[in-house]
């Protein structure tokens, strides 16, 4: 009789090989690693919006910005200098908010039509982060206050904290702090996609008609999920500024938006484990790009000017490859050719006519006939 493993061994494997990062990488992989979680976070949200729900958004990084800096402005002078915490949890909230004040648009209009609908929020948003300096600080941004929970600095810049021989310091303590997020934005997704409004959604996206007629509200349901998704990018627009230390309108650009749905396409729509995959490679490729541009073919390095092609821009090149050779022969992305694969090297069980045969001695001879 075979051993069954665990059902949790493999999530419980799995975290705590994530949390053994910050005692043996330097800061430039945990800062990779933080910005592949707060992007994770995101496309998670995006993917329940044009996933699982067929809406399709080039709006995400409007409500990552408004995250970033709701925060930076709640928490921070001029501001009204909140508590650090509290002004985390407003800023999600205000991104929540901006989506539903959007959401009549999301109810009504899907498509390519909310496509271009939801793009001008994003000239729109970068119009105000550059004109509201009071606010924004304008084109050079503002610096991030760092969070403080019950007295414990995320920063890592007042006290020093060793741990088992390693200093903590701001990368090391927002490594948990971005797990933490993770975890319980993988754990609330997906139980949106298992439960009641997860079932709704899917059927509104396979087909509207059929929805409306078991009873599916579609323009709230439409509308729901666009504040949902809403509400994930502003929790990571509040990650990403943490991380980040500073923010700058540039960023949160046009470029931004087509960045998580290449996430979401090349992770597989509809799935949250596939949306983080794809977030960790788009997010990491350039990084590691730019880090290693030295010992790469035809990649030169950042401001060399000889007129080779920069990191980011082959960087780009390489996932927007990587989105054609999905769509040809992945066309559910990286989770469902994961699953495909973990198929055929699942031996077949035998068939219940094949384990109920009797063996081929206990059976009689057929006798001849007169």
């Amino acid at each position: 009789m075979s051993e069954r493993i665990p059902k949790g061994a493999g999530a419980l494997l799995a975290a705590l090989l994530l949390c053994a990062p910050p005692f043996y990488l330097d800061a430039f992989w945990l800062r990779i690693g933080l910005f592949s979680m707060a992007a994770a976070i995101g496309a998670v949200g995006l993917g329940l919006l044009t996933g699982a729900a067929g809406q399709l958004s080039l709006g995400h990084a409007f409500f990552l910005a408004v995250g970033a800096y709701g925060y930076t402005w709640l928490a921070g002078e001029p501001g009204p200098g909140l508590p650090t915490a509290l002004a985390a949890l407003l800023a999600v909230l205000l991104a929540g908010a901006a989506g539903g004040l959007f959401s009549p648009v999301a109810g009504r209009v899907r498509g390519i039509y909310l496509g271009v609908a939801t793009l001008a929020l994003v000239f729109l948003g970068h119009h105000v982060l550059l004109t509201a300096d009071s606010v924004t600080g304008g084109f050079n941004g503002r610096s991030v206050p760092p969070l403080t929970l019950g007295g414990f600095s995320f920063a890592g810049d007042g006290s020093s904290l060793v741990v088992l021989g390693v200093p903590f310091g701001g990368e090391e303590r927002l490594w948990y702090l971005g797990l933490v997020l993770l975890a319980a934005t993988w754990w609330t997704a997906r139980g949106l996609l298992r439960g009641r409004p997860g079932r709704a959604l899917t059927a509104l996206r396979d087909s509207e008609t059929a929805a409306a007629v078991m009873g599916v509200d579609v323009a709230r349901h439409r509308s729901a999920a666009f504040v949902v998704s809403s509400m994930y990018a502003g929790l990571a627009g509040v990650l990403l500024a943490l991380a980040f230390r500073r923010v700058v309108p540039d960023y949160f650009g046009l470029a931004l938006s087509v960045d998580y749905l290449a996430m979401i396409v090349i992770g597989g729509l509809g799935s949250v484990a596939g949306a983080a995959a794809g977030a960790v490679f788009v997010t990491a490729l350039p990084l590691l790009m730019t880090r290693y541009a030295d010992q790469l073919p035809l990649v030169t390095a950042p401001g060399a000017g000889d007129g080779g092609v920069g990191p980011t821009e082959a960087a780009r090149y390489l996932y927007g490859a990587a989105i054609v050779l999905v769509l040809l022969y992945a066309p559910d992305g990286l989770a469902g050719l994961t699953r495909r694969v973990r198929a055929r090297l699942r031996p077949a069980a035998p068939s219940p006519a094949a384990t109920n045969r009797p063996p081929a001695s206990a059976v009689r001879a057929k006798e001849p006939t007169p």
